[in-house]
């Protein structure tokens, strides 16, 4: 399905009253005290704690760090693949949250000034909300986009997007559709074409590709066997030990704080700080120790229902893999062919639940002991942290070079170079290995990875 939006109609159209007027290069920042357990928000965090020089200049780029391989190489051809940005709660997050508040109200005791604030505040969140995107996340989006043109000026620059050479493509859910025109609002707003007509598309076979892996739903999203690892450590002493410390600092019993209860308390941290820029009281239930159990628990979750947990969580996203690759492939023969590339950049807007498994396809992330219930405590220095690797607006992007004849690939995560596994070069991550040894690596992925075949809830032998 393709949609044309005129871009000067958007805020009108589209921005939903949830979504207060917002300059285009206006910082909502403003330089909050940040608590100090933001760094460990999981895939609640924002994009800031990832790559902290934006908090003083949100259009910054590191071109030191993002560069070409070499100086005779030139960018031919771009594809990104972007989580959506900032939103509010889900309903099923909003209902928690309102449950610890009633608790909260009714029951917690103490003179310490952020306990007042808590039993004091109001409880915002409504189900209406139901992860819709914030004016955070429409700026996210914004910004990306003027700081990805930075990056790739050849790429990502205003004749392309006039001549149709950048293309755009969303899931259909509204927080996705909504980034994706902040996006197409930042380029228009910084090129003056604001009353240009852009299209994108809308892809759920792609985007969502996880609701059509029938494997997948019913193995996984429907079985809570397929998440006993996580199950198990919400029952651990470790879980335990979280909940006895906010009951303490309530002064309420411990068995009135469950798992759910303390995981709503994490988030409600994380959701005001991203949504209002805030150090909310509520952070204040926390300590370091705390934050790093509640994070492992959500990276235990994402591991075994979006990654390495099960392989058909990363098979689901053979349809994305290939969709990618088709890309690169035809901008690489248009090349090899001396044409010009037709389409210069393509820019995805998806969900965590996108771009998860398609990192662990690639293998990106992969620790040699997986993650289990009962290996917190060795699993400190683990690669798989969802707080470094899907903070809101992440993205993956994948960027063809052309170098005197030989095309060479670079993977960009949330705009810092990432080696392909096994495929590091002698200069280091920085350069971009051979395309054709890329090809070489994921042969066995482009040669089969059916999605039907893949997906199939009996597949054949």
């Amino acid at each position: 399905m393709l949609l044309t939006i005129p871009l000067k109609v958007i805020s009108a159209h589209f921005f939903f009253s949830y979504i207060s007027c917002c300059s285009l290069w206006g910082n909502v920042l403003n330089t909050p005290d940040i608590p100090a357990i933001a760094k460990y928000f999981t895939t609640k965090g924002r994009y800031e704690e990832v790559n902290p020089y934006l908090i003083d200049d949100i259009l910054a780029v590191n071109k030191s760090l993002v560069k070409p391989p070499s100086a005779e190489c030139r960018e031919i051809h771009l594809t990104a693949i972007i989580r959506h940005g900032s939103r509010y709660p889900t309903t099923k997050n909003v209902k928690k949250m309102r449950e610890l508040h009633n608790l909260v109200v009714q029951k917690a005791s103490g003179e310490e000034r952020w306990l007042r604030e808590i039993t004091q505040w109001k409880m915002w969140y409504t189900d209406e909300m139901d992860g819709r995107l914030v004016q955070k996340g429409v700026l996210d989006h914004r910004h990306l986009a003027v700081r990805l043109s930075k990056l790739f000026p050849s790429l990502i620059s205003k004749e392309n997007l006039q001549d149709g050479h950048i293309k755009f493509m969303t899931s259909s859910k509204h927080r996705c559709v909504n980034s994706t025109l902040s996006f197409q609002g930042g380029l228009a707003k910084l090129w003056d074409i604001e009353d240009e007509e852009i299209d994108y598309e809308v892809n759920d076979a792609l985007m969502r590709f996880f609701d059509n892996c029938t494997r997948f739903v019913e193995t996984v999203d429907k079985n809570q066997s397929a998440m006993a690892e996580l199950d198990k450590f919400t029952s651990s002493a470790e879980m335990r030990r979280v909940q006895e410390k906010i009951a303490d600092r309530l002064l309420v019993p411990y068995s009135h704080i469950t798992s759910d209860m303390a995981e709503a308390a994490f988030y409600l941290c994380a959701y005001e700080l991203a949504i209002k820029t805030i150090n909310s009281p509520w952070c204040q239930l926390f300590d370091e120790a705390d934050a790093l159990v509640l994070e492992y628990a959500n990276d235990l979750k994402q591991f075994w229902k979006r990654s390495y947990g099960h392989d058909i969580n990363s098979k689901s996203s053979c349809i994305l893999f290939h969709d990618v690759f088709s890309r690169l492939d035809r901008a690489a023969n248009e090349i090899r062919c001396g044409s010009n590339v037709t389409e210069a950049a393509t820019i995805q807007v998806g969900h965590a639940d996108t771009l998860l498994p398609l990192l662990t396809l690639l293998g990106f992330f992969k620790d040699s002991v997986p993650l289990t219930s009962n290996n917190y405590v060795t699993q400190g220095q683990r690669a798989f942290r969802t707080s470094r690797m899907m903070p809101y607006a992440a993205n993956l992007v994948l960027v063809l070079y052309d170098c005197s004849g030989n095309l060479r690939l670079q993977a960009l995560l949330n705009e810092r170079p990432l080696a392909f596994p096994g495929l590091a070069t002698n200069q280091g991550e920085e350069e971009a290995p051979l395309y054709q040894d890329v090809r070489d690596h994921y042969g066995e992925l482009l040669q089969g990875c059916d999605f039907e075949k893949e997906c199939q809830l009996f597949p054949s032998k």
